[in-house]
C-alpha cells in the first residue's frame, strides 16, 4: 500500500517562483530515490478558522502564504530507505546544500508527518 509524507509551509508571497524553483530542484530527487509523485500547491483559498487554521499552524504572517505539499511513496519501507538516505552525513547531493539550494522559507515553522492511506477513491 503506497505511503504519503505530507508538508505545510509558509512561503513569503514575494519568494513565490524561488519556492518553485528550490522544489523542482529537490523534488527531483525523491523521485530518483523511489518517490511516485511529488505535489506542491500554493495556496490559493486558505481561510482563517475559529480555532484553529493552516496559517496558524506554520504561523504565517500576512505577506506569507501557505504551502501544502505532499510526496507519494509506493510504500513505507521504500520512503524510509529514501528518507535515511537523504538525512545521512555521506549525503553530499547538492540538491541539499543549504549554500547552493537555500530554503525560501522559515524551515522550522514547517509541520510535516508520514501517512498510511485508509481509503481511496479514484474517477473511473
Amino acid at each position: 500500500m503506497s505511503y504519503i509524507d505530507g508538508f505545510v509551509i509558509a512561503v513569503p508571497t514575494a519568494n513565490r517562483e524561488q519556492f518553485i524553483q528550490h522544489a523542482r530542484t529537490a523534488d527531483d530527487w525523491f523521485i530518483e530515490n523511489g518517490a511516485l509523485r511529488v505535489i506542491e500547491t500554493w495556496g490559493t483559498d486558505v481561510p482563517d478558522g475559529n480555532v484553529t487554521d493552516f496559517r496558524r499552524a506554520v504561523q504565517a504572517t500576512p505577506d506569507e502564504t501557505v504551502v501544502f505539499s505532499w510526496i507519494e511513496w509506493p510504500d513505507k519501507a521504500t520512503r524510509d530507505t529514501a528518507m535515511q538516505r537523504m538525512m545521512s552525513p555521506d549525503n553530499n547531493d547538492p540538491r541539499f546544500d543549504m549554500e547552493k539550494n537555500p530554503m525560501p522559507f522559515d524551515g522550522q515553522r514547517m509541520i510535516f508527518g508520514g501517512f498510511e492511506p485508509v481509503l481511496e477513491l479514484n474517477r473511473s
